[in-house]
């Protein structure tokens, strides 16, 4: 094992890597623990925690002077928070300590889907005066089910708003992907991941108004990673 570790190869017992993840539907944040099995084999425990997008979604400006926007229709924030287990194998060692370590690995596990309902600030407007006043903060569906006042959007309200009505999804996930670690040294990890994943829900996701809702999510993906090898 020495021997291999002079000549370049990753001889560690555990590993700790952060990374940062753009996805075709959205970003997050990632935490992987590893450890090492055989030199061509390392368990992984993973966490992740996303934002997903609707490929339906239209931001615009409000058009105010403070440059406020919103997102067209919205009916939620989706948040994905993913717990996953699974292995990585070596497919070709760095060769020399200038080299690239190129591994396969695979991860499944559970996912936990957050809805956070999108809420818009608003405008009353009044008819019989020919003038307009500020509203209340409110969902796109209660602003449609309100009858008893004439309502305009004026941006969205903000990141803060709406955590008090939470709602939680319950899911599963599968991942595989190829991994690229050129740090210079065996001791620290710098490394591009790139694969796809899959997420099925056991009910269905709001995320637009109109468009139809779906419980199984599929993206490609690309994870900038640093982290350290003991």
């Amino acid at each position: 094992m020495l021997r291999m570790e002079e000549e370049g190869e990753l001889i560690f017992n555990k590993h700790n890597i952060f990374g940062i993840k753009i996805a075709t539907d959205g970003y997050g944040i990632f935490f992987e623990k590893g450890k090492f099995i055989t030199p061509a084999k390392t368990r992984l425990l993973q966490f992740e925690l996303n934002e997903k997008k609707s490929p339906k979604e239209k931001r615009i400006s409000s058009g105010d002077i403070f440059g406020t926007s919103e997102i067209l229709y919205k009916l939620n924030n989706f948040y994905s928070f993913k717990a996953s287990i699974g292995e990585q194998r070596l497919i070709g060692g760095k060769g020399n300590k200038n080299g690239v370590a190129v591994t396969w690995l695979y991860t499944g596990g559970v996912s936990i889907g957050l809805l956070k309902p999108y809420y818009y600030n608003t405008v009353i407007l009044d008819t019989a005066n020919n003038t307009y006043y500020d509203g209340p903060q409110k969902t796109l569906q209660q602003i449609i089910n309100d009858t008893t006042a004439i309502y305009a959007t004026n941006g969205g309200a903000g990141f803060t708003v709406g955590w008090n009505h939470l709602s939680i999804r319950p899911g599963l996930n599968l991942k595989t992907a190829l991994r690229f670690d050129y740090a210079r040294f065996n001791t620290s990890v710098t490394a591009i991941e790139a694969g796809v994943s899959a997420e099925y829900y056991f009910s269905k996701i709001p995320q637009v108004y109109a468009v139809p809702y779906k419980n199984f999510f599929f993206n490609g993906y690309v994870t900038i990673m640093f982290g350290s090898r003991k």
